[in-house]
C-alpha cells in the first residue's frame, strides 16, 4: 500500500453554491485535504484543472455552459485527473449521464449530500473523505472519447438457438472502474448468449437501479437487478443490490447477511465461493478492476473447483488491486484485456 499524501488538493465543480460549500465543509474537516478551488460550471472546472493541477476533482453532472460529462471528457483527454462524480440523481437520465462520465474516465459516483442529510452529515462526511483519500492516489491515464463506439453486441442478430455448452453460469466481481469495465464486457455479448450472469459490483448505496438501467440501455442482453430467491435465466445479467451479499445455489440467487469483517458488500469473494460450491467446473468467474483484494480468495476457490477463471489485465484496469491479488494467488486461468473478455465468454459458452 502506498503512503497517503500529506496534502490532497481538491477542486470542487458544482453549479450549486450550497453544494459547493457543503462539500468544502465536509472535505476540509480533514487536515490533509485542501480545497484549492471551486468552479460553478464544467467549463470553469476544465480551466481550473489545467491551471491548478489538483489531486482530485469532485464533479457535478447537471451544470450550465458545460455539464459534468463533457467536462470529464475534456479533463481526461488533456489533463488526466482522478474524478469523483457527486450526483444528486440516482434515477433517470441524470444517473445515466453520471455512468457515462465513468466510461469517460471518472472513477466513482456518489450521492451528493443535501441540507436534509444534516443529521447524517458526520457519517456521510467520513465516507466521502475515505473515498477522496483513496481515489486521489489512483494513477489515471489519458482517456480520449471521440465518436461513441458502436457496441458489437447490439449490432448482432440473435443466435438461432442456444448452443451446447459445458458451462452453467458466469459470475463477475468488480469495484472502482467497474461500471465502464462491465459495459465493455457485457456490451459485446450476443443477444443469444446462453448463460446467466451474476454481478457483484461495489457501488454507493442507491445507484444500483441507475447502473442496471444504464447497462441495459447499452447492451444486447437483458440486465436486471437481482431479486432474492429468483430463478436465473439464460442470457440475463443480474446485478447484486448493495447492503447484502449475493450467492448462487443451484439455479437461483439468494441474499445473505454480510460477515462482520467484510469491508466490501456485495462481496465478490462470497459470490465466487458460492459458484464454486454450486457449479464446480461448470462455473466461470471474472474479476475486473477494483481497489483492494476482494474476489481473490473466492476466485481461487472456483479455480480449485475446476471452474474457468479470468482476471482483467493491468493495462486496462482503472485500479489493478483486485485482479492483481487474484493473479498473485494463482486464481486466474487467463489474464485478459477488458476488451477481450466478452469474446472469451462467448467462446466458453460455445458461441464461437
Amino acid at each position: 500500500m502506498l503512503d497517503l499524501p500529506r496534502h490532497i488538493r481538491v477542486l470542487i465543480v458544482d453549479d450549486s453554491l450550497v453544494a459547493r460549500e457543503m462539500l468544502a465543509q465536509i472535505l476540509s474537516s480533514d487536515p490533509d485535504i485542501e480545497i484549492v478551488g471551486m468552479a460553478h460550471d464544467g467549463a470553469e472546472g476544465v480551466e481550473m484543472v489545467e491551471r491548478l493541477r489538483p489531486d482530485l476533482v469532485t464533479m457535478d453532472i447537471h451544470m450550465p455552459k458545460m455539464d459534468g460529462l463533457a467536462a470529464t471528457e475534456r479533463i481526461m483527454a488533456y489533463t488526466p485527473t482522478p474524478i469523483l462524480v457527486v450526483s444528486s440523481s440516482v434515477h433517470g437520465e441524470g444517473v445515466g449521464r453520471a455512468f457515462d462520465a465513468l466510461s469517460a474516465g471518472a472513477l466513482e459516483v456518489v450521492k451528493k449530500p443535501e441540507p436534509r442529510d444534516w443529521a447524517e452529515l458526520d457519517s456521510i462526511g467520513r465516507a466521502m473523505i475515505r473515498r477522496v483519500r483513496v481515489l486521489s492516489r489512483v494513477k489515471v491515464i489519458t482517456h480520449i472519447r471521440g465518436k461513441r463506439d458502436q457496441l458489437v453486441g447490439g449490432a448482432r442478430s440473435a443466435a438461432a438457438g442456444p448452443p451446447i455448452s459445458s458451462r452453467s453460469l458466469v459470475a463477475i466481481g468488480s469495484s472502482t472502474g467497474g461500471p465502464s469495465a462491465l459495459l465493455s464486457v457485457l456490451g459485446r455479448l450476443r443477444p443469444g448468449f446462453p448463460l446467466p450472469i451474476v454481478i457483484a459490483q461495489h457501488i454507493a448505496d442507491g445507484f444500483v437501479p441507475g447502473l442496471v438501467s444504464w447497462l441495459d440501455g447499452n447492451c444486447a442482453i437483458k440486465i436486471v437487478q437481482a431479486v432474492d430467491g429468483e430463478e436465473l435465466a439464460a442470457g440475463r445479467a443480474y446485478v447484486a443490490p448493495t447492503g447484502m451479499n449475493t450467492e448462487v445455489s443451484g439455479d437461483r440467487v439468494h441474499f445473505t447477511k454480510p460477515k462482520k469483517d467484510q469491508l466490501y458488500i456485495p462481496s465478490a469473494n462470497t459470490l465466487f465461493e458460492s459458484v464454486a460450491r454450486s457449479c464446480h467446473e461448470r462455473g466461470v468467474g471474472v474479476l475486473l478492476t477494483g481497489m483492494g483484494a476482494d474476489g481473490a480468495v473466492g476466485l481461487k476457490a472456483l479455480f480449485d473447483a475446476g471452474g474457468f477463471t479470468i482476471a482483467q489485465d493491468e493495462e486496462t484496469s482503472i485500479v489493478f488491486g483486485m485482479p492483481k491479488a487474484a493473479i498473485e494467488a494463482g486464481a486466474a486461468r487467463k489474464v485478459l484485456g477488458v476488451q477481450d473478455i466478452g469474446a472469451e465468454l462467448e467462446r466458453l459458452a460455445g458461441l464461437v
